[in-house]
C-alpha cells in the first residue's frame, strides 16, 4: 500500500454538492491502483446504486467491472434491528420475559437508531481487510452529530456506571465494550496519517459558509479537515454564452474567496455535460480529479 494513501477517507458537505460522485470516483481511482477499497454510505438519500448502475444495499457488494471495489449502503432501520438483537441475544438466557420487555422498551429510542447506524459504520474502522475505506457521509450537520456521538456516549457510559447503571440502550455492563470501540474510532478519526476528511463544495457563498462552519465544528472535537473538492465549476470555454459568463464570473470570484479564506489543498472539478454515473464516466472523472500524483 502506498505510503501516501490514508486508510480512511471521509467525504462530507452540503446536500447536493456531489459527495457521492466524488466518493465513487475516488473508490474507482484507488481500486484500479490495486488497493482493496470499499465505499460505505450513511446518507439516507444514498444513490451509490444509481452511480454504479447496479443493486447495492445493506450488505457488502462487489462492484461489477472493477476488481478490488466494494460498496455498502447502511440502512438505519436494518442496522437498528441488528443492534437490538445483538444487545438482547445474550440476555435471553438469564432474564425473564418481564425484564427483557423492560430492556426492549429502553431500546426503542432515537438514541438507539443513531448509535446503531454509527456502530455499523465504525465496524469498518475495526476491519483490516480493506486497504482503503471511503465513507460517503450524510449532509454535514448529521455527520458532525454522528462523529460527536462516541464522545458523548463514552461519557454517558461512565456516568451511568457510577449512577443507576442504566443507559438508553440497556444495562451499562452489556455495552461497556462499546466504549472502547468508540474511543478507538475517535482516535482513528483524529489520526491524520490514517484518516482524511474531505469537504465537497460548490463555488457559492452558502457552500463556503457551510464548509467553514463544519470544519470549525470538526476542529473543536479534534478532527482536522484535510482538503477540499470544489465541484461544478463551469468550463471557461462555455463562458461565451451570456448566461454562463455571468455565472462563471461569480464562481471565479468565489474560488478566489475560498483560496483566501480556507487554507487547505483544493482540487477543482468542472461541471460535466452529463450525469456522473457508470464506470466510463467515473474513470474519466477520476483521471481529471487525480491528474496530480496522490
Amino acid at each position: 500500500m502506498s505510503k501516501n494513501v490514508s486508510k480512511y477517507i471521509f467525504f462530507s458537505g452540503k446536500g447536493g454538492v456531489g459527495k457521492t460522485s466524488m466518493a465513487s470516483t475516488t473508490g474507482v481511482h484507488y481500486a484500479e491502483k490495486g488497493l482493496k477499497t470499499i465505499i460505505v454510505t450513511t446518507d439516507p438519500a444514498a444513490n451509490l446504486a444509481d452511480v454504479f448502475q447496479q443493486k447495492i444495499g445493506h450488505q457488502v457488494t462487489p462492484i461489477d467491472g472493477v476488481e478490488n471495489l466494494f460498496a455498502m449502503e447502511i440502512d438505519s432501520k436494518k442496522a437498528t434491528e441488528e443492534y437490538k438483537e445483538q444487545t438482547l441475544a445474550p440476555m435471553r438466557e438469564i432474564f425473564n420475559e418481564k425484564m427483557l420487555a423492560v430492556v426492549e422498551e429502553q431500546l426503542n429510542s432515537p438514541c438507539t437508531e443513531e448509535m446503531a447506524s454509527f456502530d455499523r459504520f465504525i465496524d469498518f474502522m475495526d476491519d483490516d481487510s480493506y486497504d482503503v475505506v471511503i465513507f460517503d457521509t450524510a449532509p454535514t450537520g448529521h455527520t458532525i452529530r454522528l462523529l460527536e456521538l462516541p464522545v458523548d456516549w463514552s461519557k454517558h457510559i461512565e456516568e451511568s456506571a457510577e449512577g443507576s447503571g442504566q443507559t438508553c440502550m440497556g444495562p451499562v455492563q452489556n455495552i461497556q465494550d462499546s466504549k472502547e470501540k468508540y474511543d478507538r474510532a475517535i482516535e482513528l478519526l483524529k489520526d491524520e496519517k490514517r484518516t482524511e476528511f474531505i469537504f465537497v463544495m460548490h463555488p457559492e457563498s452558502s457552500s463556503i459558509r457551510e464548509t467553514q462552519r463544519a470544519s470549525k465544528e470538526l476542529r473543536e472535537i479534534g478532527i482536522n479537515t484535510s482538503s477540499l473538492i470544489v465541484n461544478g465549476i463551469i468550463p471557461k470555454e462555455e463562458c461565451n454564452n451570456p448566461f454562463f459568463k455571468k455565472r462563471g464570473e461569480m464562481q471565479q470570484k468565489h474560488l478566489k474567496e475560498i483560496q483566501q479564506k480556507i487554507d487547505l489543498p483544493i482540487k477543482k472539478m468542472e461541471l460535466l455535460d452529463d450525469e456522473i454515473k457508470g464506470l466510463d464516466i467515473l474513470r474519466n472523472v477520476a483521471d481529471k480529479l487525480y491528474k496530480e500524483a496522490v
